[in-house]
């Protein structure tokens, strides 16, 4: 909604379309400006005789008139002795404001053509925050299709951003690093630039945003990068090698001159493992923060070569608040928090009271929750808004992450970038904005004014497991985190098989909505599609963690067998829709990574062993690390330390270590422990073993210890789960 909107009435007149050009404008926008004007209603056909009024609508840009960037008047009033037609009256401070009072046209529009009549009003409207942003995750698996993208973009227009962010750590194709990104279906430098001036032509700035120390396991991993790595077979960057910043030079040469937009984002966050490796030296001697920050101003020069200012994020300065005072001006502090209660004020203080330049950065929450988390997204989203406002940030970016594979489709995501999009505008007319209603009229385009409210109330359907987490649900723990770890610890020990089950059926009454929704959207039929796969796959995992509840809290692997089956079975007809679905939007490069961590698909050709507890594995591994799994189940006796694996597959330790970092997400040592711990209990199920010998087949013979390890696994003793499930 508009900051100011003074209403006058309603008038039966029409429009035409007609439209007096200013004579600066670009022909682009002038066309935006002829079919908002176009999105009111009609005229109708006269006889030549008598032919109607033609309407007259004006546009100005004068910064005296609206002394706020981005601003924009609009007059709507009858035409002086023209009953039938309406006069429409632009002032703006600049071209943007321009664009935006086109936008808040086509809203107008859309209203009269329900109402069948025109409101006459004034509005005077400008932005409280100048850089409202979208930053969309492409890096963890999903690259969109151009398409796509371009649709997101003319939406994200018509709400009023002017910046998106593409986060890439492969998936941009570096020239001369073809080995990173070949398999992903990457960004090219002509799709950028193609993307960047369709951004252009919708005052939207398209900032790149490349990662530029943590989370570059895909560089990583391989030979030619391995040795830039702070902790062998890790993530993160080395920060005082030399090599690391003749690697960025090479990186933002590929990729920086695609972008025309003076910023760039490098990232830098969450970097545990600084100084716990090859750096640890120099931060005993100088101190974590100070190591950071010479990083920092290193990686800086290299993105002065381009002549951009740097975004980074903010959360290592405000471990180390020292810093604050010693960053350039032209280093922007991206402060990110994605819970309700996060501490903007107190962030923001400090940036401002040191002059430093920052963006506030909400987030979704739609990420690892199936179904997004409303009331936190909307409580993130407004408590950002108020703090850019107040401490004046110079932008604020709705962050939608897609971690561990991207299992959420985009229509999760609109109720709050939408809400996000309205309180950066304005925070005092639209926080308490009815985002359901919003979304119907501006996401959905719903006749029925369904969907909207479908998609919030999904969003708060984790609330009924009586477990919430942050930046998670409990349903989606169930099923990513958990499906082999017993569900006695991690908060899960607290789901009841009562409340999942509450928690399908409601799930069940909300989608039921669906059937009257009449959206008028583009791919409107998709879209429904989208949420009810994110809806059923929440579904399965409230019956399947109900159902690991009553057979005891166990592993899925603990199930009985016909139970194991039957869900088994109806999960492998929801990930050929979620493969079918993928592909509608998205380029093929991730797909396999994504559905790879789902459970059931990595292993379709190895071992039973394998193939049973796939969903432990981030994505299906090389024939070297195949080999080695094999070798550990068929010999689940055995010793297995690193020594014997390393003269098994003539690997060294180091690339042993790293293989099972990159696609197992754990050290040899916690993936072995895990199998001779499923294999312990299928002995205890279908066997009358004594205790002892089920631990001498699992490689572990002292039966204290077996049984100290195996309790501390699945939360009871071996007795105990003979007894609960053994079967008959």
């Amino acid at each position: 909604m508009p900051r100011h909107i003074s209403l006058d009435g309603w008038c039966e007149a029409r429009v035409d379309g007609a439209l007096t050009p200013h004579p600066t404008l670009p022909e682009a926008l002038d066309e935006v400006l002829r079919c908002a004007v176009k999105s009111f209603p009609a005229a109708p056909r006269q006889s030549r005789s008598n032919p109607l009024p033609e309407s007259f609508s004006s546009i100005a840009i004068n910064p005296d008139q609206m002394h706020h960037r981005q601003g924009y008047t609009i007059h709507i009033r009858p035409s002086r002795g023209k009953r039938k037609s309406c006069h429409i009256a632009i002032t703006a401070h600049d071209e943007t404001g321009v664009f935006y009072a086109a936008q808040t046209l086509r809203q107008i529009g859309r209203l009269a053509r329900e109402c069948n009549s025109i409101p006459t009003c004034r509005i005077e409207d400008w932005p409280d925050i100048p850089n409202r942003g979208v930053m969309l995750d492409v890096a963890q698996d999903k690259v969109p299709e151009m398409k796509f993208l371009f649709e997101m973009v003319d939406l994200f227009a018509s709400w009023k951003y002017n910046q998106l962010q593409l986060y890439t750590e492969h998936t941009f194709a570096c020239e001369g690093h073809h080995v990173v990104w070949e398999d992903a279906s990457p960004l090219t430098p002509v799709q950028v630039r193609d993307l960047d001036r369709y951004c252009r032509e919708r005052y939207i700035q398209l900032v790149p945003n490349q990662n530029s120390l943590a989370h570059l396991g895909r560089w990583l991993e391989h030979p030619k990068y391995a040795g830039l790595a702070e902790i062998s077979g890790g993530d993160d960057l080395c920060t005082v090698d030399p090599r690391t910043f003749d690697l960025l030079r090479s990186i933002y040469a590929s990729m920086l001159p695609n972008f025309s937009s003076p910023l760039v984002n490098v990232g830098c966050e969450e970097t545990w493992s600084l100084g716990q490796g090859r750096s640890e030296g120099e931060v005993l001697r100088r101190g974590v923060g100070r190591v950071y920050l010479e990083f920092l101003l290193r990686v800086l020069e290299l993105v002065r070569e381009h002549g951009k200012a740097m975004q980074f994020w903010g959360d290592i300065v405000n471990r180390h608040p020292e810093l604050a005072c010693k960053l350039p001006l032209d280093m922007i502090a991206m402060e990110w928090g994605y819970e309700a209660d996060h501490p903007y004020p107190e962030h923001a203080q400090r940036f401002h009271d040191h002059g430093v330049r920052f963006y506030v950065v909400p987030g979704t929450s739609s990420w690892s929750s199936f179904l997004g988390r409303t009331d936190n997204a909307l409580a993130n989203l407004r408590s950002a808004a108020e703090t850019g406002r107040d401490y004046g940030a110079e932008g604020y970016l709705v962050a939608d992450w897609r971690d561990a594979g991207h299992w959420e489709f985009p229509p999760i995501s609109y109720l709050p970038l939408l809400y996000g999009a309205a309180v950066s505008w304005c925070l005092d007319t639209n926080v308490e904005a009815d985002v359901a209603k919003l979304a119907d009229l501006y996401a959905f385009h719903d006749a029925a004014g369904v969907m909207g409210r479908v998609a919030y109330d999904l969003g708060n359907a984790h609330k009924l497991t009586g477990v919430t987490f942050r930046d998670t649900t409990a349903y989606y723990q169930v099923l990513r985190h958990f499906l082999e770890k017993p569900l006695t610890y991690g908060g899960l020990e607290r789901l009841q098989a009562r409340n999942l089950e509450k928690t399908s059926a409601y799930i069940d009454s909300v989608l039921a909505r669906m059937d009257i929704a009449d959206l008028r959207c583009p791919h409107a039929d998709l879209i429904v599609a989208e949420i009810r796969l994110n809806a059923e796959l929440a579904k399965f995992a409230c019956r399947l963690g109900a159902a690991r509840i009553q057979a005891g809290r166990v592993p899925t692997s603990g199930l009985p067998k016909e139970v194991y089956t039957l869900l088994m079975n109806e999960l492998d007809s929801l990930i050929a829709e979620y493969r079918r679905l993928w592909l509608e939007r998205n380029r093929a490069g991730g797909l396999k990574d994504s559905v790879g961590r789902m459970p059931g698909q990595s292993f379709s050709n190895s071992s039973p062993l394998l193939s049973e507890f796939a969903a432990c594995y981030a994505s299906p591994p090389p024939a070297d690390l195949l080999r080695i799994l094999r070798y550990i189940v068929n010999n689940i006796s055995g010793t297995h330390g690193l020594h014997e694996l390393t003269a098994y597959s003539g690997l060294s330790r180091a690339t042993i270590g790293r293989l099972f970092k990159r696609y197992l997400r754990c050290a040899p040592g916690e993936w072995i422990l895990q199998r001779r711990m499923e294999e312990a209990q299928r002995l205890l199920r279908t066997s009358a073993m004594h205790v002892s010998d089920v631990g001498a087949a699992v490689g572990i013979d002292d039966p204290y210890y077996f049984s100290k390890l195996f309790k501390k696994a699945c939360g009871i003793s071996p007795l105990e789960y003979r007894k609960s499930h053994r079967l008959p």
